[in-house]
């Protein structure tokens, strides 16, 4: 099937994300793990490894950006790096809009990476980058506020809310099928 390629949130690895992955896969797509073992959070290289990345599972055709929670604002911006090799960004949970504290583990974030959430070494744009854009949240996250994840208008193309916790969203067979269910939909709505 065509290449989607899982970016994994904070703290969180392929091995987090296999029940995604696994979703996304039976609804027809060839997944690809990001292999960088643990997200750490940003760094002055996180974007230049994705796009080393993508360059590999980037088979001729445009690959589908899926990233759950920092990892789906790791895909936002990969996309407006390299828009010519992405088909489209789908965020779960991601706190891509608003500030930056709009979310329950901020302090545990700063902790770990040694920088402020509002100063990351990695550029970050709250506004849509120039490809197709699903932000998938839920009411029920827990971790990341509705409004950081759901984003405004014009900083996407399509919200849909679905129930489930904020780990769900990565770690869930259930809730990856739904997800894929809604992948499918946006991508056919395009």
């Amino acid at each position: 099937g065509p290449p989607a390629y899982v970016i994994p949130g904070f703290v969180a690895s392929d091995k987090t994300c296999s029940g995604l992955r696994h979703a996304i896969a039976e609804a027809g797509w060839r997944t690809y793990p990001w292999d960088l073992g643990l997200n750490r959070g940003a760094h002055p290289d996180v974007l230049r490894h994705l796009r080393q990345r993508l360059e590999v599972i980037h088979d001729g055709r445009p690959v589908l950006l899926v990233g759950w929670s920092l990892g789906g604002v790791f895909a936002r911006e990969l996309a407006r790096e390299v828009p010519e090799m992405v088909r489209a960004v789908v965020t779960l949970g991601s706190p891509f809009s608003g500030d930056p504290h709009m979310n329950n583990v901020w302090r545990l974030y700063e902790w770990v990476t040694g920088h402020a959430v509002d100063n990351p070494p990695v550029p970050h744009y709250p506004d849509k980058p120039p490809v197709p854009t699903l932000a998938i949240w839920s009411r029920k996250d827990g971790i990341v506020a509705k409004r950081a994840a759901r984003g405004l208008d014009g900083e996407r193309d399509k919200e849909v809310e679905i129930a489930c916790s904020h780990m769900a969203f990565g770690v869930s067979y259930k809730a990856g099928q739904r997800v894929a269910v809604e992948i499918g939909a946006f991508l056919r709505e395009i």
